[in-house]
Parts: C-alpha cells; sequence; structure tokens
C-alpha cells in the first residue's frame, strides 16, 4: 500500500464508504483513526489493540501484513497554529474486514461492520478472479497460435513426423518442469486421460509456457538449427532456463502451481453471461 495518499469521499449511505480514500496509484484504503471513529472507539489506543489482533489473523491466514497493513505517520492541526504527528495505520478492504471481526461485537455499529466489509469483500474476490479467467482466456489463445508457429519452426529444423514433434515437445516440458515429460505432468496434476494440461493451468503457469513456446521458436530460427536432436537439446535449454528464471526471482515451481478449473468451462460460463451459447448447426447437403 503506499504511503502517498489523496482523499475521495462520495455521498454514499454506508459510513464505512465515506470514509473510503483512494491513493494516487488508485488504490482504496482506509485510515485506522477514521476507522476507530466510526466504530465508536473514543480511545484510539484501545483500537491498535484490535488492529494487532486482526495482523495477527493476516499473518495466520498466510498474507502477507505489510499488504493489508500499512504504518504511517502524519501530521494534524491541534489548535492556535500548532501541529502534532500521529500514528495511523493504512488499511486495505481485507484489513478492514479482519480489523471488524476482532472489534468489540457489543457495538452495533461492529455488526454493520461485518456484513459491509463481508460482502464487499467477497465482490472484490470474485472480481479478482474474473480478471485471473481473463488472462488465462488470453494467455491459452496466444500458447495455441504460438504452438503453430513453433511446430512450424521445428519443421524447419527437421522435426516432421507426429512422433518426432511429440519427443520435441516433451524436452520443452522437461527444461521447464524439472525433468517430467507431459506425462508426468499430466500423472502428478491428478489430471485425467481426456484432459489438457494447458487448459488446466492458471495464468502464471501458462505465461512460463508461453515464453518457454515463444523463446524456442526464436532460437530455433536464429540458430538456423537443422538438426532435430539439435532442436530437442534447444527447447530443452530454453525450458531450463525460464525455469531457472522463476527460481532466480522466487518463484513457485511450475510442477507445484496447482491445477485450476478448466479453460472450456470458463469459456461455456462466459458464453452464458453474455447469452451467447453456441449450439451446433447441421449443414445440408455435403
Amino acid at each position: 500500500m503506499g504511503k502517498e495518499i489523496t482523499k475521495e469521499t462520495g455521498g454514499h449511505a454506508s459510513p464505512f464508504e465515506r470514509i473510503r480514500k483512494v491513493n494516487e496509484a488508485g488504490n482504496e484504503y482506509w485510515e485506522s483513526r477514521d476507522l476507530a471513529g466510526v466504530l465508536d472507539y473514543t480511545q484510539y489506543r484501545n483500537f491498535e489493540t484490535v488492529i494487532e489482533k486482526a495482523k495477527l489473523a493476516c499473518f495466520n491466514s498466510g498474507h502477507h501484513i505489510e499488504d493489508h497493513f500499512a504504518d504511517v505517520s502524519k501530521m494534524i492541526e491541534i489548535g492556535k497554529g500548532g501541529r502534532r504527528e500521529i500514528n495511523v495505520t493504512l488499511l486495505s478492504r481485507y484489513a478492514c474486514y479482519l480489523v471488524i471481526q476482532n472489534a468489540d461485537p457489543k457495538k452495533g455499529i461492529v455488526a454493520h461492520g461485518q456484513t459491509y466489509f463481508a460482502i464487499q469483500t467477497r465482490r472484490q474476490e470474485l472480481a479478482d478472479e474474473n480478471i485471473e479467467e481473463n488472462q488465462r482466456l488470453l494467455l491459452r489463445a496466444e500458447i495455441r497460435r504460438h504452438n503453430v508457429q513453433l511446430a512450424d519452426a521445428a519443421k524447419g529444423a527437421g522435426v516432421i513426423e507426429p512422433i518426432d514433434y511429440a519427443i520435441f515437445q516433451n524436452h520443452g516440458y522437461m527444461g521447464l518442469y524439472g525433468g517430467l515429460k507431459q506425462e508426468d505432468i499430466h500423472r502428478r496434476k491428478g489430471l485425467k486421460k481426456s484432459q489438457k494440461i494447458l487448459d488446466h493451468m492458471g495464468s502464471t503457469e501458462l505465461a512460463a509456457n508461453l515464453f518457454r513456446a515463444t523463446q524456442a521458436e526464436e532460437k530455433l530460427r536464429r540458430d538456423e538449427v537443422k538438426e532435430k536432436d539439435a532442436a530437442n537439446r534447444t527447447h530443452r535449454e530454453v525450458g531450463a532456463k525460464v525455469r531457472q528464471t522463476i527460481r532466480e526471482l522466487g518463484g513457485t515451481m511450475p510442477e507445484e502451481l496447482p491445477v485450476v478449473e478448466s479453460i472450456k468451462k470458463i469459456k461455456t460460463q462466459q458464453r452464458k453471461r453474455l447469452g451467447t451459447t453456441e449450439t451446433p448447426t447441421k449443414k445440408k447437403g455435403k
């Protein structure tokens, strides 16, 4: 959460919306002292105890505290032209939800806040899920397109027969997945034989495979590889390089990433939401 802040106050009915602010990066946040006031905490030091409990809950839920709680200081007017520095915690929507879950339940406004932030947090989760779905659809389409180009580059390097291309593809997977072949990945992820690996990858894993495919194609063409064993080595080397980069950045190895809902199901759901469910049509004649 950024510390450079600008205030946004709207005419919303909820008191929690009225104290919501947005920073220069467009990220929403709430100031702890504003929230304490809405929740009828007259002594801020009592509210600080609630914030500490919320931070612990955030940590125990597997989230990074600094992503949701930012401790800052600000200057306030104290009368007669004087100013004083005070401590404030900037809270994300999720942080507010945790704070209110740990607030005094005897206060009527707390119950209202619990309902408000539970609903709003779920709305945000759904919005994030929609972003992930769209990213997956885009990346899957890009991989499909680039795999055609990769196959063409491989053909130019002597990978002609379907069995040879399957071996070529496996070398790319082995480089990226630490020695695992396609069937090994399939088995490790618990997929059925009819399920395609790429259709069950999240956006992070799809992006890694897209990078592997594009870079392998470029290297085959750039190095003018003309022999299928050399093409296999090239593909594996590229995959291994992508894996090394993920490791250096502290990322999760692709074989450890979770299996997600089939991209085919997402397409069907989106068509239904848009009211464009496709029905097959029979052609007359031929």
